[in-house]
């Protein structure tokens, strides 16, 4: 299987378009969406090209091959625009000897899933907007970043691919791979 990971899209339509992109030259089973679809929240500038009705017609093209979990700034209304679930709070996904726990993040602080997983399992993150592969103790833990308000050390706009066993960070205009873990 081959997952597309995003988060943190908040409305823009720039960002829209890269993912769009990125599904045509990738061609994923999948497209997970970590959280924070459509609006940009009170905290945050509005992102590059802001046009959430975009967003949610270039992310309906793709409804049947979509996982979506809730972002701390997504609403009940959004769903109205969206042609497919998007307001859990989590979800597990299994791939064969690989799980993989999706939520947004703001739920769970200090990556603390509700309960215990399978040693190997990958935890699936947003909400901080900073990019971040790692494994620590059992769990592998993957924060794709945000592809329209990063933030961090480089503030580059990504996200992570997963295929095979071998998941990654990518920059959004697929340019360069930033960080590989093999699970």
């Amino acid at each position: 299987m081959k997952y597309i990971i995003v988060s943190d899209i908040h409305g823009s339509g720039w960002a829209a378009a890269q993912i769009t992109e990125i599904m045509k030259a990738e061609k994923p089973d999948f497209l997970l969406l970590l959280g924070d679809i459509l609006y940009h929240g009170p905290r945050n500038p509005l992102p590059g090209g802001h046009d959430p009705l975009k967003v949610a017609a270039v992310l309906n093209i793709y409804k049947n091959n979509i996982i979506a979990v809730r972002g701390n700034c997504d609403a009940e209304v959004d769903q109205l625009l969206l042609d497919f679930p998007c307001m859990a709070d989590y979800a597990v996904l299994a791939d064969g000897q690989y799980s993989f726990f999706l939520t947004h993040g703001h739920l769970f602080p200090g990556l603390k899933p509700p309960f215990s997983l399978k040693p190997g399992s990958v935890f699936l993150s947003g909400h901080t907007h900073i990019k971040m592969l790692k494994e620590d103790k059992d769990l592998i833990y993957c924060n794709p970043g945000s592809t329209s308000l990063p933030k961090g050390c480089d503030s580059i706009p990504s996200y992570a691919q997963y295929q095979n066993g071998l998941l990654s960070l990518r920059r959004l205009d697929n340019s360069a791979i930033l960080s590989e873990l093999q699970l």
